[in-house]
């Protein structure tokens, strides 16, 4: 069963995100293309930025690039190739390798908003996975099943932290007082405190990112 996940993502040697936090009101975005190679580094970006001569200078000073070519410049948009240097953080790599595509790829923040079609949440797992191997943040501000009529949403959780969070709820964790410790837990899903914790924390975030919090629209 296809989803579609949009998930933020920081980290500050994720591509162009130096440029992005050096200048004020840039807008970067990553331009629609058919290679699907997963070991690809050049990609094409669309760049909305008035001084077209400073944005050039940044792109110099950008650690994340190794090279890049104007292909275009029209009042204040720009179009480039950019090669990215081997240092540069990419999930564009896991996601091809775990059979999915990158819809739609544009800073927001501080980091980039990421649109994804995917072939299960098994395979969102194993980004999260990639992603917190590599010190990524990623955030999961939604999912939705892509074959089931009105986009049934799963509200950003993971198979693992939903799981945590009804085990936790049934058990008695949230109640005031609480019915039984982290621990306890902990214990009946066979996982460390902290490991649990982690679980909790990461799960309600994404529950709130999903339900309450306020985003950017992506388009």
């Amino acid at each position: 069963m296809s989803i579609t996940a949009k998930v933020h993502i920081e980290h500050d040697r994720l591509a162009l995100v130096p440029t992005l936090t050096a200048l004020d009101d840039i807008k970067i975005r990553v331009m629609t293309q058919t290679n699907t190679d997963p070991g690809a580094t050049v990609f094409p970006f669309l760049v909305e930025y008035d001084d077209g001569a400073e944005l050039d200078e940044m792109l110099d000073a950008d650690p994340t690039v190794e090279s890049y070519d104007l292909i275009d410049r029209t009042d204040g948009t720009s179009i480039y190739y950019i090669e990215h240097t081997p240092e540069t953080k990419l999930i564009s790599t896991v996601v091809t390798d775990v059979n999915g595509f990158l819809v739609h790829t544009e800073t927001t923040g501080r980091g980039w908003l990421v649109r994804l079609l995917l072939p299960d949440k098994q395979a969102l797992n194993t980004i999260w996975e990639y992603a917190s191997e590599n010190d990524i943040t990623l955030d999961i501000i939604e999912i939705y099943s892509n074959d089931e009529a009105g986009g049934d949403t799963s509200y950003g959780l993971t198979d693992e932290q939903e799981c945590a969070l009804k085990t936790a709820y049934e058990r008695g964790y949230f109640g005031e007082p609480r019915d039984i410790s982290l621990s306890g837990v902990a214990e009946e899903m066979g996982l460390s405190s902290t490991a649990m914790s982690g679980r909790l924390r990461r799960g309600m975030r994404n529950l709130i990112a999903a339900t309450i919090a306020d985003h950017d629209d992506e388009e």
